[in-house]
């Protein structure tokens, strides 16, 4: 049974790779009561989650609905019926207001040749004023003359000046949001180590935050270039199984505990939950791996039958 920590790069400094605490996600606790019909919606543009309500007649997956969102009334896609949503409390829950037109549809349409103009307008700007920028993605939203700017950067950057540019060539509301590395491989998207679409652009982006315990309790390489993702960060699906991999460790003995068997003195070097097999490392050079069901628990003690 190989251990999955053979693979270290001892000395590494991981804690960059692990989310934020502004980033941290508040998860529901199962206590909130959701409307019994809840549609998840997306916003195509930042592949940002929503979750609504709707008076009418049932949603189909794939319809364009108008709804509030953080940047104002716009179009979201309609993902499908939800029953326990990700990430949100009761009053997250917004209520759509209609169905797309086909007025609205002709509009997103124009929308996407001013969207493409906007943006090469932007960068254009931004080496003028020689800020370090990096713009994602523009939008014009449908329900209001107002452009969004999504751009990451480095540091803090002074756009007012850019700002006041842009004002006086579209004539209309502008806003830029500076994005971090998650937020910009959700919008972009691409193709994770594991051939699948990034979980944060095509599952959801309510995603909760990744820890190293995360990787350390499922056995993994604490090496940088296998934990994380294309955007620097761990990657999300160490949070999939991270609970069950939880509830299975308690009923498994720690690494590192020492005990007694067969007349010489054992230490446990590795619990491998999938298998439930346990390696033991005696003081006589031997190494035993045995299942399980062989461990007991006496008076809080760990024996082997």
């Amino acid at each position: 049974m190989a251990s999955g920590y053979n693979d270290d790069i001892h000395g590494e400094d991981l804690s960059s790779l692990e989310d934020p605490q502004s980033e941290v996600l508040e998860t529901h606790s199962g206590t909130y009561v959701f409307p019994e019909v809840l549609y998840h919606l997306k916003l195509e543009y930042s592949s940002e989650s929503l979750y609504a309500t709707h008076e009418g007649e049932e949603l189909v997956g794939g319809e364009l609905v108008m709804v509030p969102t953080r940047y104002g009334k716009d179009l979201a896609k309609v993902m499908g019926r939800v029953r326990v949503p990700i990430g949100i409390k009761p009053d997250d829950v917004v209520a759509v207001d209609r169905k797309a037109t086909e007025h609205d549809l002709t509009r997103i349409a124009e929308f996407r040749e001013k969207e493409a103009h906007a943006f090469s307008v932007f960068r254009e700007k931004v080496a003028q004023h020689r800020l370090d920028m990096k713009l994602i993605a523009t939008h014009y939203l449908l329900d209001e003359p107002k452009i969004l700017f999504f751009f990451s950067a480095e540091n803090r950057v002074d756009f007012r000046e850019l700002v006041k540019d842009l004002v006086s060539i579209f004539k209309m509301r502008i806003e830029l949001r500076q994005i971090g590395v998650r937020d910009e491989s959700r919008i972009t998207g691409g193709l994770g180590v594991c051939g699948r679409s990034y979980c944060c652009h095509s599952v959801t982006d309510k995603l909760k935050p990744v820890s190293i315990r995360m990787a350390k309790d499922q056995n993994l390489s604490l090496n940088s270039l296998k934990i994380s993702g294309q955007c620097g960060r761990l990657l999300c699906c160490l949070a999939y199984e991270h609970e069950w991999y939880s509830e299975e460790r308690k009923t498994l003995p720690n690494e590192g505990i020492r005990l007694h068997y067969d007349d010489s003195n054992f230490r446990v070097a590795e619990v491998n939950p999938l298998t439930r097999m346990i390696r033991l490392q005696g003081e006589d050079g031997r190494v035993l791996e045995i299942p399980s069901s062989r461990m007991v628990r006496v008076d809080g003690k760990w024996r082997v039958q």
